[in-house]
Formats: C-alpha cells, structure tokens, sequence
C-alpha cells in the first residue's frame, strides 16, 4: 500500500530513540495530509513493520492519538481513523475562530513574516492548475497552520496540529472537494495581499467571514451525506 511505503519513508526520522511521542506525530502528519482516511482501520502489524518500532510503542501511540480525538478504538475490531459527527466539525470551527482571529488581531505592527504563507498559496495554486484537488485542501491546511505560527507560540501551534488533522477528517466527507476548496484560494490570497499591505485588523475581518463560510459549507457537505444515507456521520 502507498500509505505503508510512506510510513516507511518516516521511519529515518525515528532514529534510536524512537518513542510513542514521535511516531503519534508521525501517525498525525499523515492523517492531516489525508492518507488515513476516516473510518481506515489501522493495523498494527503493518504500520509497526513500516516503521520499525514495537507493538507496546504503537499501542500508546495510538492511545494518545485516540485521546486527541483522531482515532478511536473498537472492542473487537482495533483501531480506526474517527469519522467526525456534524458536532465535531461545528467545535472544530469555533476553536479555528477563536485562535486563529486571536493570532491575527495580536500581530502587533507591520512588516508580517508572511513567506510561508505566501509558499502556501502558490502550493494551493499550483495544484488548482493540476487538478489536484487533494493537493489544494492539503495547501489549505498549510496556509491556516502558517497563519497560527505568526503568533510565535509552540503551545498554539501544538494545540491546532491536533486540530488541524481533525479539520482534513471532515473535508475527506466532501464529494466535491474542487467545489468545497477552489472559492478559498482566491481568499487565501486576499488575507496574504491585507497582510503584506500590514493591515491586520482587515484580514482578522476577512479571516472571520472566510471561517464561517467554510464551515456552512462543510456542514451542508455533511447534510447531504447524511441525507444520501452516508453510516457514522451526523
């Protein structure tokens, strides 16, 4: 499987003091860039095997990651990439209002550090001109985790790593992600251009209004799917 081959690729990053810590940031990364899907049932054998670590070093990996929301376990089953309720996604979108205005309204004076949030948007662009509409959700993420780092906080930036990924489980429910994620590029770029223009109450506004628009749209994705029948959502 692709996703095996990638944990493999990240077994380097491990080294000799490998700890559940660092392979529950490895496990996070790879859910927030969408190659665990919701409802993936994770197996131990495998992802242990492609990451070299031990069945005990996995299992508390996966228990923090359950404590984070992220996986849940099953009696009987294993363990699972969590299938968000419209609940899940409606809290995700208020801590995303709460920290992220709060980022930008405590900039303090101009010039902002914005390159990497820059990179982001010409990511999400490139992959719009590509078709890659994966690529253009995973841009997406990157520009909003961007934006959390201006505040210069490893604490806000711990705290919405986990939200973050929680965030790219409810987008995998989208059946049109080019329809959910192309308006937002354009609006990305909006709040770079205020930013770099060093008018950060203009894009704390802008940010606002683009995070409830978002989140209408991904409740309304999730209505339909529950409207079409979809098992384990709403």
């Amino acid at each position: 499987m692709a996703e095996l081959t990638e944990l493999a690729d990240d077994r380097a990053l491990l080294g000799r003091t490998s700890t559940a810590e660092r392979v529950s940031d490895i496990l996070r990364s790879r859910i927030a860039e969408g190659y665990f899907p919701p409802g993936t049932r994770l197996s131990e054998d495998s992802i242990g095997g492609a990451l070299g670590v031990s069945r005990n070093t996995l299992r508390e990996a996966f228990r923090l990651l359950t404590h984070e929301r992220l996986l849940v376990h099953e009696l009987n089953r294993g363990v699972f990439v969590r299938v968000l309720t419209i609940e899940d996604v409606e809290d995700i979108y208020r801590t995303r209002t709460l920290v992220e205005c709060a980022v930008v309204r405590g900039l303090g004076k101009p010039p902002y550090a914005v390159d990497d949030l820059a990179q982001a948007v010409a990511d999400g662009q490139r992959a719009a001109r590509e078709g890659d509409w994966k690529g253009v959700s995973t841009a997406n993420i990157h520009f909003h985790r961007e934006l959390v780092a201006l505040a210069g906080s490893d604490r806000t930036d711990e705290l919405m790593r986990s939200v973050f990924a929680e965030l790219r489980l409810a987008f995998h429910v989208v059946a049109d992600p080019r329809r959910l994620h192309e308006p937002y590029l354009a609006r990305n770029h909006e709040i770079l251009k205020t930013l770099q223009a060093g008018d950060r109450d203009g894009a704390e506004q802008l940010l606002a209004v683009y995070l409830h628009d978002s989140l209408t749209g991904v409740v309304e994705a999730y209505a339909r799917r529950v409207a079409d029948g979809a098992q384990g959502i709403g």
